[in-house]
């Protein structure tokens, strides 16, 4: 007699501002790439910080959401570090998540000694002084909110395990023939006035419209999915990147820039649609009885929430957990691939370029590695009345959240990966172990990892249901 859609009553803030670092920093992200700095800026890179606070009592959470692709263990700690101590913010409740862009640059310390490379460590030393001011602004602007929930489809991202017949070999790009998760998470927020206070839009799909022939930094489809969301509502958006291990854009991989703002385009549309079909905060769909006409008509309003519907919205249960999970044994040692680098550093052929690139981020990650046998994955689950938040490290194939929303079909999972430092890489499902896909290939932690995260987080997640 009456559909609820899924609503979250908590304290909220959001902030976002302009990360964009120097226009000739060093920007080479790709090892196909022929250029070490940038040539200038396609669109701003942003920093975006929310306060989600429980309405009484508990623990709070930060959310940092950078513009870049990754960051490396030092630089993560580094940037924590420089932040909580100013602010007096617990580390724990400070999280950093990233976008994912490809063309932002690739902002590591190791590449200082690079062209561009010595704007790298002021650059990184601001994006903590513009996160402080984000943090005090969220701060003081915090208040009481309702977030409504919705799901839409859009098919901007295809599966990218692409089996190269005529070669015999597994290439990291479109496969045609393999269904993509089309989910789009949409959430908006509203003040107790009923104005709009922010979108958020979780949907998985690498940012790789744009590759090595691009020298332009940019935020890739997620600026332009940002600003016609923007335009339209007349409130700022959120981007947060989905579980997209194996997923790309279906056109990507270029140098033009235009395909990256379509891309965007195409996403934010097919947000805008899920977004018009929200009603008002704190209201359900209810049968109201029939109406004699020239047929017996069914009528449905919405109405207020009943008192009960709306105490169980502000619910609030906030749990982090390390997940251990063990370092798969044929990883290779720092040695080995020290090696293997040296040798590419002396060869002359075409693919040699690409080849020491591909090495020394390899040595970069081992080098970052925990000592012993077990890598510790991080999690954190955020229920909030009628849904979920699950923010995780790594880089997860789409079966992550497919299981967690086919586990849990009427709770909205906001599933946001790429959580703290790269050190996780990818957890790609066991059945694709050993058979030469890029994915699998630099996975730090062993076969089955992934199913144990699913298993894991399922059960946390129906713990702080019940």
């Amino acid at each position: 007699m009456h559909i609820e859609t899924p609503q979250s009553h908590c304290g909220f803030a959001f902030a976002h501002g302009d990360i964009t670092p120097p226009s000739d920093i060093y920007h080479r992200m790709w090892g196909a790439a022929k250029h070490d700095r940038a040539t200038g800026i396609h669109r701003p890179l942003r920093a975006s910080v929310v306060l989600l606070e429980p309405l009484v009592g508990g623990e709070r959470q930060f959310i940092i959401a950078l513009d870049h692709c990754t960051m490396g263990s030092q630089e993560i700690k580094n940037l924590l570090d420089a932040v909580s101590e100013p602010t007096n913010i617990k580390r724990e409740e400070l999280i950093i998540v990233f976008s994912h862009t490809h063309a932002a640059g690739l902002m590591g310390l190791e590449r200082s000694n690079l062209p561009g490379g010595e704007l790298i460590e002021s650059y990184l030393e601001s994006i903590a002084g513009k996160t402080i001011e984000l943090i005090s602004e969220v701060q003081r602007n915090l208040q009481p909110a309702t977030i409504l929930y919705s799901r839409g489809w859009c098919n901007l991202a295809a599966n990218r395990d692409f089996w190269d017949e005529e070669n015999q070999i597994w290439a990291c790009g479109y496969d045609p023939n393999t269904p993509a998760d089309d989910t789009v998470l949409v959430a908006q927020v509203f003040s107790e006035k009923n104005t709009l206070l922010a979108s958020i839009v979780n949907y998985a799909c690498h940012p790789t419209t744009l590759a090595w022939d691009n020298t332009l930094i940019s935020p890739d489809y997620p600026g332009a999915m940002r600003e016609t969301i923007e335009v339209a509502t007349g409130a700022p958006c959120l981007f947060l990147q989905g579980a997209s291990g194996e997923l790309g854009p279906v056109e990507g991989y270029l140098g033009e820039t235009s395909v990256a703002d379509r891309n965007g385009r195409q996403l934010a549309y097919a947000a805008l649609s899920t977004i018009e079909s929200l009603p008002a905060p704190n209201t359900r769909f209810e049968y109201c009885g029939i109406v004699e006409s020239g047929a017996t008509l069914g009528v449905w309003k919405y109405n207020e929430l009943p008192l009960d519907s709306s105490t169980s919205n502000s619910s609030w249960q906030l749990s982090r957990q390390i997940i251990s999970l063990p370092i798969r044994p044929e990883t290779p040692t720092i040695k080995e691939v020290e090696d293997e680098l040296s040798m590419w550093e002396q060869d002359k052929t075409s693919n040699a370029r690409a080849m020491v690139e591909r090495n020394q981020r390899l040595l970069y990650r081992l080098k970052q590695l925990p000592s012993g046998e077990n890598f510790p994955l991080e999690t954190i689950l955020l229920r909030i009345g009628g849904a979920v938040w699950v923010i995780i490290q790594g880089e997860l194939y789409s079966v992550f959240q497919k299981a967690l929303r086919m586990r849990f079909p009427r709770t909205p999972l906001i599933i946001s990966t790429l959580a703290s430092h790269w050190g996780a890489s990818y957890l790609p499902p066991k059945e694709i172990y050993n058979k030469g896909i890029y994915q699998e290939s630099i996975a730090i932690v062993a076969a089955g990892s992934l199913e144990n995260v699913i298993e894991t987080i399922g059960n946390k997640i129906e713990e702080i249901l019940k």
